[in-house]
């Protein structure tokens, strides 16, 4: 047992924050498996040749995600000392896959360069203070309208992630873009797994069961187990062919012990894109990673120590210079190691659903990180369906901040709309967050309030403007 007043207890403040090492070493756990998917997904995303007909490879991707993302949360841990978990960014990383695949002359060092240099360049303005500044300047009706947006985000996530929604094939005469299950149809055992989990995992939080969370996901992995072991189902993809009642990504299965491939590291070109692109390309390219990494993690940062309350009386989150610091490396070390840009993962909420206050809990996340390095298995055992519950209810548990938003004063009612809204409409945190300030700013404006707004708001929505209108302006200079 942690005896309150040791020096763990007072570095990590984990009797302060109301927390014990039980629940932060159950949180630690909660959160590796409600992201460890990253470390298959990866390596899928960042699969496709570049201009040279060379690709990063699949075991390579695999072991340095891991690599990458253990030592990070292992840092944000011990440095930041919050519950916060970090791997490879998804939406950065299909960003550069895409812009790989659709730009002759570019290479995975090229782009893996400009990731570097975006990470740089972040660091920077976390150093001079930026990037807090900028943190410290967004109203507070609006923090709490990204709490609520990465809620609605990470629910959705696990619907779709679980097969219970799923996109529907864009083709003429469809009318809505995502469903129930497939063709308006629940199918398959790992659907049903999901919904035994969602009923168990609800369940037991509601009757406040310590380690609910975790223990939804854990039952509900030894029944995903079993019903592969006796019934083969699958993965919905093999590859080749599509099976709507498999397995959602990974398929329940013990694998063998691999020796990790580190080969990736040190791999990436700094200034290789400018050489192939030309400086204005390079540099539209870097800066569109540089906004996205650098709000999203603001977003996902609010509403994670929201839902830990680790925030304070003036909206400030302790060690926020730390957390930023971490999360710039990790772009820059991201990029480094060719797996694209590291940042903090909102399904970090599956920890602190599960009672992780502090840095403990990244700690024990990221050495089982490092773990499944070697040991696949670790991965491969729990599928979507068995972790998507926890997303679920933690999303509930997110949301539910939605009253203390100001609904009269439509000058925060209607950017905070936009902002959770968009966050699970367009699948990506930094668009949710562009068209909260820019809206805001333009309200404020309209109802003769303009003073009201910080200078810093002002900036970021022109930043936003240039993000939004990157297409118009990469069409204009003929730059595809």
């Amino acid at each position: 047992m942690l005896k309150q007043g040791s020096a763990l207890d007072r570095y990590f403040m984990i009797s302060e924050r109301g927390s014990s090492l039980s629940r932060e070493i159950r949180g630690g756990f909660a959160t590796f498996f409600a992201m460890s998917y990253i470390v298959v997904l990866n390596p899928l995303i960042l699969s496709g040749p570049d201009s040279s007909g060379a690709t990063l490879g699949f075991p390579a991707v695999a072991a340095v995600t891991a690599f990458v993302a253990g030592i990070l949360t292992i840092l944000m841990g011990a440095w930041a000392k919050h519950p916060f978990a970090m791997a490879t960014g998804l939406g950065v990383n299909a960003f550069v896959a895409v812009t790989v695949a659709t730009n002759p002359g570019l290479t995975w060092p090229d782009m893996m360069g400009l990731v570097v240099l975006s990470g740089v360049t972040m660091l920077i303005l976390v150093l001079t203070g930026f990037r807090t500044a900028v943190f410290r300047a967004v109203p507070e009706g609006l923090k709490t309208a990204i709490v609520v947006g990465i809620g609605l985000f990470i629910a959705l996530i696990g619907l779709v992630n679980a097969g219970f929604v799923r996109r529907i094939p864009d083709v003429a005469g469809t009318t809505v873009p995502v469903g129930l299950g497939f063709d308006g149809k629940l199918l398959g055992w790992p659907t049903l797994v999901f919904v035994f989990g969602l009923i168990l995992t609800i369940g037991l939080v509601v009757r406040k069961v310590k380690g609910a969370i975790l223990i939804g996901i854990v039952t509900s992995t030894v029944l995903s187990v079993i019903l592969e072991s006796t019934l083969n189902i699958g993965p919905s993809f093999d590859g080749k062919n599509f099976n709507p009642m498999g397995w959602s990504l990974v398929a329940p299965t013990f694998t063998e012990w691999a020796a990790p491939d580190l080969s990736l590291i040190g791999k990436a070109s700094p200034f290789g894109a400018f050489e192939h692109l030309g400086f204005v390309a390079a540099t539209l390219l870097a800066f569109v990673i540089l906004l996205s990494i650098f709000f999203d993690a603001m977003g996902t940062m609010v509403g994670l120590a929201t839902e830990a309350g680790s925030i304070d009386k003036d909206g400030n989150i302790p060690n926020v210079d730390r957390v930023l610091q971490v999360d710039a490396l990790g772009a820059i070390i991201g990029g480094g190691t060719s797996v694209s840009s590291n940042q903090i993962y909102v399904e970090s909420g599956a920890g602190i659903g599960e009672g992780a206050r502090t840095g403990v809990a990244s700690i024990v996340t990221g050495l089982l990180f490092l773990v499944a390095m070697f040991f696949t298995p670790l991965i491969n055992l729990v599928p979507f369906e068995a972790v998507a519950p926890a997303l679920v209810v933690v999303g509930f548990m997110m949301v539910s901040q939605v009253g203390k938003i100001d609904w009269q004063d439509w000058g925060i009612a209607i950017p905070a709309f936009l902002t959770f809204t968009l966050m699970p409409f367009t699948y990506s945190i930094a668009n949710g967050l562009g068209a909260g300030f820019i809206s805001f700013v333009l309200i404020r404006t309209f109802q003769g309030r303009a003073r009201e707004v910080h200078p810093l708001m002002w900036a970021v929505a022109s930043a936003f403007l240039l993000f939004f209108g990157i297409g118009p302006i990469e069409a204009a200079l003929g730059i595809s």
